[in-house]
């Protein structure tokens, strides 16, 4: 079994993409995106860029290593009546069924970052984007203070030491390490552009209740929370990440929760 597909699929993300549609949409309106525009949204999960990309008119073809997100993306999409727009199963460090530069957007919004082999996902990125064409990648940032990089840096104190040669997703947020892959795969540095932006995460519920949501259907926080349990210190786990959850909502009503995470938005022009 693909390590990576098994994390992908265990739990339920599309309970945490449902917090992620407005600020989804919000980043796809900045794109640039006009009718016919050929989009790869690449780690695509259940289509919360991939679809609002469509509704811009961009033909797009969403894919992601999780069978369950694809269901559900095309399940979305069959529900919101979509013709230019298809989902399905493929792997960011092998994207062979797909010709060269055949996208004029690849887009990848904390979609790639998390596939093993950097260096093969920024290759096969540049190859399938056109010449004249653009990636455009949205990455958390290790070490910054909002949410999911504190979740993942906390939880990563309760699970075990990673493979020998494992490269911690976090390092597509470090903007020299981008840099480093994309040219490798054959982009100029000059063409290579940062920003930091914000992602927020909107629900109708409480901080508790989103943090609960995290822990049954997101799979690296299941993970962590499964090895805590095995060491006696599922407690101390929950206590951490229920003060993080606290303290970054933004929300003045404490039965909703709205919490803002900066990430690295990258964009390479061809």
């Amino acid at each position: 079994m693909n390590a990576n597909k098994a994390l992908w699929e265990k739990g339920d993300f599309t309970r945490l993409a449902a917090t992620m549609r407005e600020s989804g949409s919000a980043l796809v309106s900045k794109l640039g995106i006009t009718k016919g525009l050929k989009v790869l949204d690449l780690g695509c999960g259940d289509g919360t860029t991939a679809i609002p990309a469509a509704k811009m008119g961009a033909d797009v073809e969403g894919v992601d290593i999780a069978r369950n997100l694809v269901e559900a993306g095309n399940a979305r999409v069959k529900a919101e009546g979509l013709t230019n727009i298809t989902f399905r199963e493929g792997d960011a460090i092998n994207l062979s069924d797909i010709p060269d530069a055949n996208f004029d957007l690849v887009v990848s919004i904390f979609g790639a970052m998390f596939a093993p082999q950097p260096f093969d996902v920024a290759k096969e990125m540049f190859r399938v984007t056109r010449p004249g064409g653009r990636i455009v990648m949205g990455n958390w940032i290790p070490g910054d203070p909002t949410l999911v990089a504190q979740i993942l840096k906390v939880s990563s104190a309760y699970t075990p030491a990673p493979p020998e040669g494992f490269v911690s997703p976090m390092l597509w947020g470090v903007e020299s390490n981008v840099t480093d892959r994309f040219v490798a795969a054959g982009a100029n540095k000059d063409s290579i552009s940062f920003e930091r932006e914000t992602f927020t995460f909107q629900a109708p519920f409480s901080p508790a209740v989103f943090l609960d949501t995290f822990r049954k259907y997101y799979g690296p926080t299941m993970n962590a929370f499964e090895a805590a349990e095995k060491n006696g210190k599922e407690a101390d786990l929950q206590r951490e990440l229920e003060a993080l959850f606290e303290s970054q909502n933004q929300s003045s009503d404490k039965n909703t929760t709205s919490i803002p995470a900066t990430f690295l938005k990258v964009t390479v022009s061809k």
